[in-house]
């Protein structure tokens, strides 16, 4: 299964997913200074309380817009899951263009809402996040 998170300033929401269904999800409030220890402990109870594993976790994919907690959470999910997490972030080969004069300022929330909006609805589209 891979499980999905996206780190936002006030929210971090996880999602499992089993092939294309999701089938579990989470919302945590973020804490920014929160260790790889503290993060397996909560995620193994998140997983745990729907009758899920660890070693049922097979990827990772991280969307942070919360720098501070990135080496945490690759922390996590290297010692939790035994996998190398996807950091999605600028020069991540997502298939999407974007054509901004500073591509390296596109909150990764972006891209992958935009990812999965075309996966969802093709293009062209328009996604709006706030």
């Amino acid at each position: 299964m891979l499980l999905v998170v996206d780190v936002g300033n006030s929210h971090t929401v996880l999602g499992l997913y089993k092939d294309d269904d999701l089938v579990a999800h989470w919302r945590v409030v973020t804490t920014t200074h929160r260790t790889s220890d503290e993060l397996r402990i909560l995620f193994l109870n998140l997983l745990e309380e729907r009758g899920y594993s660890a070693e049922g976790v097979t990827g990772c994919c991280v969307s942070s817009v919360v720098p501070e907690l990135n080496h945490s959470l690759q922390g996590m999910c290297r010692e939790t899951f035994n996998t190398e997490p996807l950091l999605i972030g600028p020069g991540v080969k997502t298939g999407l263009i974007i054509l901004t004069e500073n591509p390296k300022e596109v909150g990764a929330d972006r891209i992958v809402n935009t990812v999965a909006a075309f996966e969802a609805f093709g293009g062209p589209l328009i996604v709006v996040d706030f």
